[in-house]
């Protein structure tokens, strides 16, 4: 089950999975870009409307796995949002409903995919090291050098691998792991509304290799955190050594 799996980190995931024979969940807002994904991979691939943000939307796409797919063993948490927006600025404080979206879609929206998938997890038949389930969730570099203008996002972020270790250490006894990503400068509809001067400026940023980074590389990290079962409570930065600057 891939949240955010219509687009971005989220599709690029879908499709590495899906190629490796998983059989995979689109949860996601979008459902013209959910279906047409769906109908491009075919059989093993299911699309279904999901708000992350509400409990019956993610307990329905969980319904919907476990009835076509026979259960749920890997959830991998794209789903996300990020608006710019500075403490005090021209037009005065920060919105605070905006903060509290990203928060509610970031974090909670993060925190619910989780809780309630682990609880489908649960009840999977473990492997011989006793393993149920795996679940990735999408941090940010921003989380460390959260950039001006950034509060919200970060704050987002940051919560995401604030919940990293406790929720594997919690989870152990279950015998589900979870592990979080922190990307930096990806490519990604987020960025696509960037002239390409202003995307290869944002690449060079980064010390090696100098370019946006590649979502299937996102999702290679993925497939490497399911498939090596040590790797838990941890956030990997995914990053190129990038470390952000105030602006």
């Amino acid at each position: 089950m891939v949240t955010g799996g219509a687009s971005g980190l989220g599709s690029a995931t879908v499709r590495r999975l899906h190629s490796l024979g998983a059989k995979v969940l689109i949860a996601d807002l979008n459902q013209k870009a959910g279906k047409t994904l769906e109908d491009e991979l075919g059989e093993g691939a299911l699309f279904l409307e999901t708000d992350v943000t509400r409990e019956t939307s993610v307990k329905r796409a969980i319904e919907g796995a476990v009835k076509q797919h026979g259960g749920v063993h890997i959830l991998v948490n794209c789903a996300g949002i990020a608006i710019a927006e500075k403490i005090l600025g021209r037009t005065g404080p920060h919105d605070l409903e905006h903060f509290n979206q990203i928060i509610e879609v970031n974090l909670i929206g993060t925190f619910n995919a989780l809780r309630l998938t682990a609880a489908a997890m649960e009840q999977n038949q473990p492997t011989e090291e006793g393993e149920r389930g795996v679940i990735v969730n999408t941090a940010s570099v921003a989380a460390f050098e959260g950039q001006i203008g950034q509060a919200a996002y970060a704050a987002s972020k940051g919560g995401i691998v604030s919940l990293t270790l406790p929720a594997a250490r919690e989870l152990s006894r279950q015998g589900i792991r979870v592990v979080s990503i922190a990307p930096g400068i990806f490519d990604t509809p987020l960025l696509a509304g960037l002239p390409e001067r202003a995307r290869i400026s944002l690449g060079k940023q980064i010390p090696f290799p100098p370019r946006l980074g590649r979502p299937d590389e996102y999702a290679a990290l993925v497939q490497h955190i399911v498939e090596n079962v040590t790797l838990n409570g941890e956030t990997i930065r995914l990053d190129g050594a990038l470390r952000m600057g105030p602006r």
